[in-house]
């Protein structure tokens, strides 16, 4: 009988340790899993306050061009959320267009060329628009052609069809001056078709009887 009474105890010791451990490892397990649970509704709530907090801006862009390149890598990167900015980027199709956009309400800030703002204040409106920074240093155009052309100079435009973009509108402006600095007349000396928005000239020289076209 005693040994079976010190059997009965140790198995009961056994047993009591054993249900211990057990009930040690399941409020373990508990711990963790309301852990990770109260850590999961931590960042979805800051990340929701955080969104909550960024600044709507919507942005017209004159065109989606590679200039902007940097402005894509940042808008991608969530630089502009790091300023608590929520951007959205919206493609104007020509700087008359982005300064409607502007002038109206739709945008808060324009991507474009300078000269419209000085079109809208010649017109004498009280509501014009203020240029506050400079995009690129330089106009970032190309003159794009139907073929290969390893020796041109500018004297192979005489008598050429090209597709300058929307009268007034830089891409145009600059195109007419490069013309003058090479001697060459753009009313005389060959045909620019101001008809069509920057924006939209590379398409239409797909289909046009164009010689060149401003990119």
């Amino acid at each position: 009988m005693q040994k079976f009474g010190t059997a009965a105890c140790h198995i009961s010791y056994n047993v009591t340790m054993r249900n211990n451990k057990k009930e040690n490892t399941m409020k373990k397990i508990v711990s963790i899993v309301l852990a990770v649970f109260m850590l999961a509704v931590c960042v979805t709530g800051c990340k929701t306050t955080t969104r909550k907090q960024l600044k709507p801006v919507v942005l017209n862009e004159v065109a989606h061009s590679i200039f902007y390149a940097p402005q894509y890598a940042a808008i991608e990167l969530g630089y502009f959320e790091d300023e608590g900015l929520d951007l959205k980027l919206v493609n104007g199709a020509g700087a008359d267009k982005v300064m409607t956009a502007l002038i109206s309400g739709d945008a808060d800030i324009g991507f474009m060329g300078s000269e419209a703002s000085i079109y809208v204040y010649q017109q004498g409106s009280d509501d014009y628009a203020v240029n506050f920074a400079q995009l690129t240093q330089r106009a970032g155009n190309f003159l794009v052609g139907r073929e290969a052309d390893s020796d041109f100079t500018w004297a192979d435009l005489k008598g050429k069809k090209v597709l300058g973009g929307r009268a007034g509108g830089m891409p145009e402006m600059v195109f007419e001056y490069i013309l003058k600095k090479n001697g060459i007349d753009p009313s005389t000396d060959l045909t620019i078709d101001q008809s069509i928005n920057f924006g939209l000239t590379a398409a239409a020289f797909t289909s046009s009887d164009a010689d060149y076209t401003v990119e």
